[in-house]
């Protein structure tokens, strides 16, 4: 069941809380808690930010993320991951060099502003809903491919570390079918890295460092070099890979909302240097994947991971050593792991019939490709480029699935009054 019952969703945890779905959202926290964040520390280190000011972009990004995440999923009982836009902190990072960081705030409010009058405006989930599923699915491969093969690189970095992690997955799934893989190649991994001495812990904190809030100063040079591009980064990179992550696992995302909340969040993490706040891409595959459990039971795992991010966030300057210090190379293979589910649900749904298929092809290797033009980065030029494929080529296709979705229309509004007297029988 997925809908707008809050309290039964949140009811419900106690039966869908358990080993699978704990495990899953740990993972997907892990993930967005590590790499992630310290591409945000890189970021603050070389724009000139303090300590405490590092601390402050780290707390709203996780901080209000987490809350979002929770809110949705409880909403909507879908596996709905609130994160920040990793693209985002990398455009942020090389932008804070030209540009204050109150003006970066400023920057932050605008691109959020944009977002949410698209998702107002009801475009965004009409452009989603007529978009073709096998050129949204092979965006979603080509865009997230690099998780797996980067998986299988990491060999070649630390082979026992990363080596083992694959092994005992691999072992997991073979003969412990009731322990989630990933679960168990994280906890061998984890421990393999404390015994050879891999976790190089630094000096802890002496006390808790509280967020900042930051005024904005708005300077149309910073909302042209940095606003525009992160609402675009939002709209076309971040929520639209966790729309299509949802639409294969056969959920029906609610894509203005998700665009809507985030940035309405957005807007009040940004006071304090967070800059952005949308849907995970990656760590919504993570806690959405068949192996987390039933269907309408995904969500607590990305509830899990909610809580794991106002955690991290409200004690950023007390965790951060302890990720800093975590291998890199067990955060690759981890990932990995557990995007391999969406991935073959991906490619299965995008290759399964004939429709669309050069288009979702071209739609696979342009999001491969990683490339940027314009500060637009590969996710979008993948649907786009899909799209005109199949435009030349595949036109006929246009044409079946416009009568597939009337022919679907009409069959909906002829059931509707029988289910009514259904129900007042």
């Amino acid at each position: 069941m997925e809908g707008n019952h809050f309290g039964k969703n949140f009811t419900d945890l106690r039966r869908t809380l358990h080993l699978n779905t704990m495990s899953a959202g740990t993972v997907g926290g892990i993930f967005g808690c590590t790499g992630p964040a310290l591409i945000i520390i890189g970021g603050a280190t070389s724009g000139g930010l303090t300590y405490a000011e590092t601390i402050s972009w780290l707390f709203a990004v996780y901080f209000f993320s987490g809350l979002l995440g929770i809110y949705l999923v409880l909403k909507y009982r879908q596996p709905i991951t609130g994160a920040h836009s990793i693209a985002g902190a990398v455009l942020v990072a090389g932008s804070l060099a030209h540009f204050s960081l109150q003006e970066a705030v400023g920057a932050y409010i605008v691109a959020h502003i944009l977002v949410i009058l698209l998702g107002a405006s009801g475009l965004i989930d009409k452009v989603m809903k007529w978009m073709p599923t096998p050129i949204i699915m092979g965006m979603i491969v080509g865009v997230m491919i690099h998780f797996a093969i980067d998986m299988i690189t990491s060999i070649t970095v630390s082979p026992l570390l990363a080596g083992s992690a694959i092994i005992a997955f691999l072992l997991s799934s073979r003969f412990m079918k009731k322990v989630p893989p990933v679960l168990t190649a994280l906890v061998i991994a984890v421990a393999l890295a404390f015994l050879t001495g891999a976790f190089q812990l630094q000096s802890m904190p002496g006390s808790l460092t509280l967020p900042q809030v930051i005024l904005p100063a708005f300077s149309m040079e910073a909302i042209v070099s940095i606003g525009i591009p992160l609402a675009l980064l939002i709209i076309s990179s971040e929520n639209a890979q966790a729309t299509g992550v949802l639409m294969s696992q056969g959920y029906r995302p609610p894509n203005n909302a998700m665009a809507i909340s985030g940035s309405t969040v957005g807007i009040i993490a940004a006071c304090f240097g967070g800059h952005s706040i949308n849907i995970a891409g990656p760590s919504t595959a993570i806690n959405s994947a068949e192996d987390v459990g039933a269907k309408d039971e995904r969500y607590a795992a990305a509830f899990t991971n909610g809580v794991i991010f106002v955690i991290y966030g409200l004690f950023a300057s007390i965790i951060v050593p302890f990720v800093i210090a975590m291998p890199s190379v067990i955060v690759t293979v981890i990932a990995g792991l557990a995007m391999l589910g969406a991935l073959i649900n991906s490619l299965k749904t995008a290759f399964s019939d004939d429709s669309f298929q050069m288009g979702a092809f071209f739609a696979l290797i342009i999001g491969m490709s990683g490339i940027t033009f314009f500060q637009v980065s590969a996710p979008l030029w993948a649907i786009i480029g899909g799209l005109l494929v199949s435009a030349l080529i595949e036109n006929e296709h246009f044409s079946h699935k416009l009568r597939a979705e009337k022919a679907q229309k009409v069959e909906q509004r002829e059931n509707i009054p029988s289910e009514k007297r259904a129900e007042s029988l």
